[in-house]
């Protein structure tokens, strides 16, 4: 039924690789995208920080359904974690198919409505009306993935992955280089590429776990209750930054009128987000870990635990990132010829590195501080830093100053460090320790 309880590196090293392959087929994107135009790049990087808004309601049930099972699974109770995963299914079919009609049919207005620059409407429209009309998709594959790594099988989480992912860049070259699709082709080609990884992970999923097979159950509501208790804070965090980003964006459409901001942005983010990858990896492993233990009442390996993911993924980002920021001219330079979006692009990937350092312990900390259950100061933090740092600081550093795009970032590094320090103060506080969905 279970693969069993693994080490850090056993559950990371998979997911890292899957959260890689993923960035991977991004730059892939990106990079196919550059030989269309820069404001093809801008557009579909634009549109995905849009749909990314509006499938927040995932997270309600995608976060708090994984510390219910990981402490349930930990307390030997996997039945109780498959009445979790078929719950979250149910909730985030229905989210889905609602956040899909919305944007499929609403792309232009939502377009409007922030701004956007005029180079970038056309293509940021296809792309939102395709990708975001099937956004359930996002919704689905997140509760199969979870459902397979809190019991242990993250190498087939990432089989999905790497899977729909080939697919993806195979469509894309097709798409893009025989048809001449444009964005159009991307647009269709991630869509295929998610049904394929969505149909892998359920399959998957369904011969490797038989926990249904177990008697524990509890009331449905009481389940749902939970999840909710986790994932609504959880989800309004989500909310919170994504609307950051979304005035983020807006802001660094407005620093121009042919995009150059918001596209060396996308380009950025493209290479940076390798460093963001091993955060996010030993985040999501510890995670599942520090809800097995709690589970088991082992709150002093949980301390231990989440202290070691914090020292691995400041060293390796900070090296990965260091990285990127000295070999950032040639890297950029695969994407695009033009020299002054190419100082832009390096200038922010020298900012990147302090702004990793503060994400990785602010990721590892607040993914441990949910699924314990203590998912509300993390919102709380969010609310305070990332308005006051993140968006402030991108219109005071960014227009008011005159930095544009580097002013952004210096905002963003701003607000992760910031967060950080308030992660780590409430953990070191041990109130997490209270807080477990295990009921005895």
């Amino acid at each position: 039924m279970a693969a069993g309880r693994k080490s850090l590196a056993q559950l990371s090293v998979p997911i890292c690789l899957e959260t890689l392959f993923y960035m991977l087929s991004g730059m892939v994107d990106t990079l196919m995208l550059s030989s269309v135009s820069d404001q093809a790049v801008g557009a579909v990087g634009t549109a995905n920080t849009y749909i990314g808004v509006f499938i927040i309601m995932f997270g309600v049930i995608s976060s708090g359904m994984v510390a219910v099972m990981s402490q349930n699974i930990g307390a030997g109770r996997p039945g109780i974690a498959y009445q979790a995963r078929q719950l979250g299914l149910i909730f985030n079919a229905l989210i889905g198919v609602l956040m899909s009609v919305i944007l499929a049919f609403f792309s232009g207005g939502i377009l409007r409505m922030v701004s956007i620059a005029p180079a970038l409407f056309e293509p940021a429209q296809t792309y939102l009306r395709i990708v975001g009309g099937a956004c359930f998709l996002n919704a689905l594959i997140p509760i199969f993935s979870s459902y397979l790594r809190v019991f242990g099988y993250t190498k087939h989480s990432l089989i999905g992955t790497v899977v729909g992912n080939a697919i993806n860049i195979i469509l894309n070259s097709v798409f893009l280089f025989v048809f001449n699709w444009g964005v159009m082709g991307v647009a269709v080609a991630t869509v295929i590429s998610r049904i394929v990884n969505l149909i892998i992970v359920a399959v998957m999923g369904a011969v490797l776990i038989k926990a249904k097979q177990n008697p524990e159950r509890i009331p449905a509501g009481r389940i749902l209750a939970q999840i909710v208790k986790i994932g609504f804070p959880s989800a309004l965090e989500t909310a919170l930054y994504n609307v950051a980003m979304t005035l983020i964006v807006r802001f660094m459409n407005q620093m121009d009128s042919d995009g150059m901001n918001v596209t060396a942005r996308s380009y950025a983010m493209q290479i940076a987000n390798f460093s963001y990858c091993v955060g996010a990896a030993l985040a999501q492993a510890n995670a599942i870990m520090t809800g097995w233990r709690i589970g088991a009442k082992e709150y002093e390996e949980c301390d231990r635990g989440t202290r070691k993911a914090v020292v691995y993924g400041l060293i390796t980002a900070t090296c990965f990132s260091v990285t990127f920021a000295l070999s950032g001219r040639f890297i950029v330079h695969i994407f695009t010829d033009d020299a002054q979006m190419i100082n832009l692009v390096v200038k922010l990937l020298i900012v990147d590195i302090f702004l990793e350092f503060g994400r990785v312990t602010n990721l590892v900390y607040g993914q441990a501080l949910k699924t314990s259950g203590d998912a509300v100061f993390p919102v709380i933090m969010g609310a305070i830093f990332m308005y006051l740092f993140a968006v402030g600081g991108t219109y005071l550093f960014g227009i008011h100053m005159g930095l544009q795009a580097l002013g952004a970032y210096i905002a963003m590094a701003s607000d992760e460090c910031a967060r950080a320090v308030g992660m780590v103060l409430r953990w070191k506080s041990g109130k997490w320790k209270g807080k477990s969905l295990v009921e005895l």
